[in-house]
Order: structure tokens, then C-alpha cells, then sequence
């Protein structure tokens, strides 16, 4: 019995652990936090725009593996993205104090175009209920969370451009 019961529970935390991918119903919108940009300043989230196009925001941090197989994945496709869609994205480091310093150093090795952002005491993430990253979400033209999902596998940015483009045809 106790075999059954450990299998059951184990079963159950499994299904916990696998990325959860979801459209958002309503009208979900991003909080207004103040972040630092890499040269210090300040950043509202009020300020993430993209003149009505779709906005990518990316929770990660240089420690997260997924976190950095997802940017560097998305890193590869992003000049065709941009070009076909007009999609913008926002990589938001959840990097605390401790290592907040490696960041810019490790973007600046990757070459990333991305607006890259930092949520160093974790208010945007927690703002944003977000548990685990890598994190992802998606805006649409009028600045409403329309899909959002946490983790990573290959691949996955196939289904992102997908969704990027459905939304940018939506909004001409």
C-alpha cells in the first residue's frame, strides 16, 4: 500500500513539474513595476510598447539554463521575427543582487537585440505571480497578456512565432 500511495504522489507532483502553456482569458495586463535597464536607469513596466505590435517578455536569469537555451533559440530567429511580424521583446532578469552584475557582461557575450531589463528584488515577478522561469509571455497590440507559458523545450519558440503571428495579421 505504501508503494501504491509514494507512486500516486509522485505521479501527481510529476504533472506539477511540466511546463504549463495557456491562453489567458480576459483582458490580463502587465503591472506597472520600476525596473533598471543595464546602465542603471529606471524603467516602468508602463513603458514596455511596441506602437501596437505584439511584445514578447521574457522572465530569466544567467543561472537558468532553460532560461538561456529559450533566448539563445530565440536569439537565432529573431531578425526574421522582427521582420516579418514587427514583434519586440523584453528580457526581464530575475538575477538578484548577488549575481545582477553578470548580467549585462553575459548578454553582451551572447549579442542579443533584445531591450534587456532588470527585476532585481523580484517585484515584476511576483507582481506577476510567476513561480518558476524561464518564463514567457505574450502581449498583444493593445498591450493585454493574450498567452503565457513557464519552462522550456526545443522547439517551443515555433509554437511562440505561431502565436506572433496570428496576432500580428490580427492587428493590421
Amino acid at each position: 500500500m505504501k508503494k501504491i500511495t509514494l507512486f500516486l504522489f509522485t505521479v501527481l507532483f510529476s504533472l506539477n513539474i511540466y511546463a504549463q502553456k495557456e491562453p489567458f482569458q480576459g483582458n490580463a495586463t502587465i503591472p506597472s513595476v520600476d525596473l533598471k535597464t543595464l546602465d542603471g536607469q529606471i524603467f516602468n513596466t508602463q513603458s514596455i510598447d511596441n506602437d501596437g505590435k505584439p511584445i514578447i517578455i521574457s522572465l530569466w536569469a544567467t543561472w537558468c539554463m532553460p532560461c538561456r537555451e529559450e533566448l539563445e533559440a530565440i536569439s537565432i530567429v529573431y531578425d526574421d521575427w522582427t521582420e516579418e511580424t514587427g514583434v519586440k521583446l523584453y528580457a526581464i532578469s530575475i538575477d538578484d543582487s548577488r549575481t545582477a552584475s553578470k548580467v549585462a557582461p553575459f548578454v553582451r557575450s551572447k549579442g542579443w537585440e533584445y531591450v534587456i531589463l532588470q527585476d532585481i528584488n523580484a517585484d515584476f515577478k511576483r507582481a506577476l505571480n510567476v513561480t518558476d522561469v524561464p518564463y514567457l509571455c505574450i502581449l498583444n497590440g493593445n498591450r493585454e497578456i493574450v498567452w503565457a507559458h513557464s519552462s522550456y523545450a526545443q522547439g517551443d519558440e515555433d509554437e511562440i512565432f505561431e502565436i506572433i503571428k496570428k496576432l500580428s495579421t490580427q492587428e493590421k
